[in-house]
């Protein structure tokens, strides 16, 4: 075997964190290499102020767990101090649409940054480098410039059709924001267009110098919660000196011989392992790859999985989830003979709206065979930008629920849910397949489609993660442009709802590593800009 593989969204974080593997780094130094250069080209899908999970397995050591870095809710919140401003919850589940936006852009959407504390961690717990060291490569492209790359364009100029911001109000959310990413007349940038962020790069050089604790309680921490007082932020001193990633067990479930292992709630990898856990009870390789009665059978069990979510998961500290029994294959095959029946699963919304899936991912093996699938984010960005600090804050109080009482209700230092799942598959106690994805909601089932089409369908992992996909978190099936019309004219037939987007490739940026005994392979989701590369 090579020295190993990086695989992610962004040709530059991808080098640089085979790079790191090519300096005799290890697979966490990669990856952390990798997703702190994800912050500097790709500043509206993750962040040093954003989230995540991070799944590990390093066979030398018997370790393997999640280190998990979820946002929290400031400690400031009320449970109902946006219930008197709900307009309408977005049509699968992720987040709601609020009078003024308050929790979408500008300050008060902003929850409590983790992601840079979780990679100084890691490299302290596992890696061989530095954190000094692995940041170069970032503080490189800030200084230098960066290319913008069609997706980060694309998302630039989305507008939501159901009701949300446009996404250049990302770009003006603060004055400092659009200093960087916007041209001096308020138009926006061109691809290819040279992005530099020297105020990014000062703010990585000090913390290469005096360490991530400063972004917490030392210079970095006075200006961002100076800041925040002087423009009604939620954020206090003690939001960023109190909060510390987390040690998390896996969830695991088997799937036709091969365990499958994924990341715990909040996280979505409950999701990914009950669909898995349903579709175990169908013979999906008689049925044909995204044949009419597939496409039937991979919906319904998505539409379960989604239900149960509403309904029961979020952040294990404030709720009791019945793990248990949402894993168990009883409860599955009772699921499983509904969808045999034929059955339709109905997914309640209280109204229409759209997600939005500003996240990223890496993989990273080495020749070790340590293995990393990390997914971290900026959820929807905040837009927010403090002068001179240079980095994008998150937005992640937009998917807390402004009506009390509920599963994803606001609390103090409550995580919201993620539908983040890095995602490891074994067979005989070794690891097959790293796998995970941005998305939104449509990550679990990208992720389950990724290891549907590899166990199932015999995929490498470039052509498991190119292969067309399709979705289902409320009772409308999306799906891409290259999933013929008459297969959706035959489920058409049988009362069901299409929303059919012009996309060839859509629903989650799924990423994978695919190991054999002959080797490793990698896939790119090619609906991003990314790519797989050994060293």
């Amino acid at each position: 075997m090579k020295k190993g593989m990086v695989c992610a969204p962004q040709p530059e974080a991808v080098e640089a964190g085979a790079l790191v593997l090519k300096s005799g780094g290890n697979a966490i130094d990669a990856a952390i290499a990798t997703a702190l250069t994800q912050t500097a080209v790709d500043p509206f899908m993750c962040g040093i102020a954003g989230f995540g999970s991070m799944h590990v397995y390093l066979p030398g050591s018997g370790t393997h767990q999640c280190l998990d870095f979820h946002a929290r809710a400031p400690r400031s919140v009320k449970p109902d101090m946006w219930e008197d401003k709900l307009v309408q919850e977005c049509e699968d589940g992720f987040g709601f649409i609020l009078e003024g936006r308050v929790n979408e852009v500008g300050y008060q959407s902003i929850a409590t940054p983790e992601s840079l504390r979780a990679y100084a961690v890691a490299l302290e717990k596992w890696g061989t480098k530095t954190l000094a060291e692995v940041i170069q490569p970032a503080i490189d492209y800030l200084r230098e410039g960066w290319m913008i790359r069609p997706h980060v364009r694309r998302f630039w100029e989305q507008i939501e059709p159901g009701g949300r911001v446009e996404h250049i109000e990302y770009l003006r959310g603060s004055p400092a924001t659009a200093k960087i990413y916007l041209n001096s007349d308020g138009t926006m940038k061109n691809m290819g267009d040279i992005i530099r962020n020297p105020d990014l790069a000062a703010t990585y050089r000090r913390i290469a110098e005096v360490g991530a604790q400063d972004f917490y309680e030392g210079e970095i921490a006075s200006k961002i919660v100076a800041d925040m007082r002087t423009n009604g932020g939620l954020i206090s001193e003690d939001d960023l000196r109190y909060g510390k990633p987390e040690d998390t067990e896996l969830l695991w479930t088997d799937y036709r011989g091969h365990q499958i292992a994924s990341s715990p709630p909040p996280g979505g990898g409950i999701m990914v392992l009950q669909i898995l856990n349903i579709l175990g009870n169908f013979d999906l390789g008689s049925l044909g790859h995204n044949s009419p009665e597939y496409i039937r059978v991979l919906v319904e069990a998505m539409k379960a999985a989604t239900v149960d979510k509403d309904r029961h998961v979020g952040d294990p500290r404030f709720i009791d989830i019945p793990i248990e029994k949402l894993l168990s294959k009883e409860y599955a095959k009772e699921i499983a003979d509904k969808i045999k029946s034929g059955e339709k699963i109905h997914v309640p919304r209280l109204q229409k709206g759209v997600d939005q899936k500003e996240t990223t991912h890496v993989c990273a093996v080495d020749d070790a065979g340590n293995c990393v699938s990390m997914t971290h984010s900026i959820g929807m960005p905040s837009g927010v930008v403090t002068e001179g600090l240079g980095f994008v804050y998150n937005g992640c109080m937009g998917v807390f629920d402004p009506r009390p009482g509920m599963t994803g209700s606001l609390a103090p230092g409550k995580a919201r849910f993620t539908s983040m799942a890095p995602t490891m598959v074994f067979k005989d106690n070794k690891p097959t397949l790293l796998i995970g994805a941005p998305g939104g909601t449509y990550i679990a089932m990208g992720v389950v489609q990724g290891i549907v089409n590899v166990i199932d369908f015999g995929m490498d992992a470039e052509k498991a993660v190119a292969a067309p996909r399709f979705s289902a978190t409320s009772d409308i099936i999306e799906i891409v442009n290259r999933i013929p019309r008459f297969v959706q004219e035959e489920l058409e037939a049988q009362g069901y709802r299409f929303r059919r987007y012009p996309l060839g490739f859509h629903f989650a940026g799924v990423h994978a590593i695919r190991i054999t005994k002959d080797g490793i392979d990698g896939g790119a989701d090619p609906g991003r800009d990314g790519m797989a590369l050994s060293i």
